[in-house]
């Protein structure tokens, strides 16, 4: 059986199955990107909760794995070489997945077009969302400055129209479908339904965006990956 004890992180999530990956997340947007890609590209994979109620993510255990306690990050035990393999940041792990797999990310020019998209996911459409979240649902909807949340506003606005233009004609960002999408898709979700932000950054103008989602969340294993692990 494969040994994982050299890992902290197993000592409070132990590996039922060592022999397989371990997922260590909580399902957010950004969580949940590496259950679906797990589940799109039929891997199999033990999935640990990690709790945000009990402060699981600054655990020492946690950040034997991940120094910037954030959600998600895997162990693959068959890595690169056979080694373990450790990994956080979710755009790194569908980076990893699709080239383990061989899936989801294309060869050659297109690859490029994938990892732009990726890229403007991750430094564009996560942080300036989640900002506004923070501002329209959270804690920030107290602070009575209304020039923080106007400003996020504005930006996911910009944003959504960014990706409508880009979306018309087409099903996916870039060609098939792709871990450029799997990035996308939980976090138009989240704004549009956990948020409820829609109104504020005029989603119901939006020509393309709207139904990319639901191409997005009619997939089998995206309905899945949106809830695993489950909620407590």
């Amino acid at each position: 059986m494969t040994d994982l004890s050299a890992f902290p992180i197993t000592g409070r999530w132990p590996a039922t199955r060592p022999d397989i990956i371990q997922l260590y997340s909580f399902p957010t947007p950004n969580g949940v990107k590496a259950s679906i890609m797990l589940e799109e590209c039929a891997l199999p994979f033990e999935a640990h909760l990690v709790n945000f109620a009990s402060n699981d993510q600054t655990s020492a255990e946690f950040l034997s794995l991940n120094p910037n306690n954030k959600i998600p990050a895997i162990l693959d035990p068959n890595g690169p070489d056979g080694v373990p393999m450790a990994l956080f940041e979710s755009g790194a792990i569908l980076i990893y997945l699709a080239e383990k797999t061989g899936k989801f990310l294309p060869a050659g020019a297109r690859r490029y077009e994938v990892l732009q998209w990726l890229m403007f996911q991750m430094g564009g459409v996560g942080p300036m969302f989640g900002q506004l979240g923070f501002f329209h649902t959270f804690a920030g909807k107290e602070i009575e400055d209304p020039r923080p949340k106007a400003r996020y506003v504005s930006e996911c606005s910009r944003l959504l129209r960014v990706l409508d233009g880009h979306l018309a004609g087409r099903d996916w960002l870039a060609g098939d479908y792709s871990i450029a999408d799997i990035a996308l898709g939980p976090w138009l979700r989240g704004l549009r339904d956990f948020y409820q932000a829609g109104d504020l950054v005029g989603w119901d103008q939006l020509q393309n965006v709207p139904t990319y989602l639901d191409r997005f969340l009619a997939r089998p294993a995206v309905q899945t990956g949106l809830n695993t692990p489950p909620r407590p």
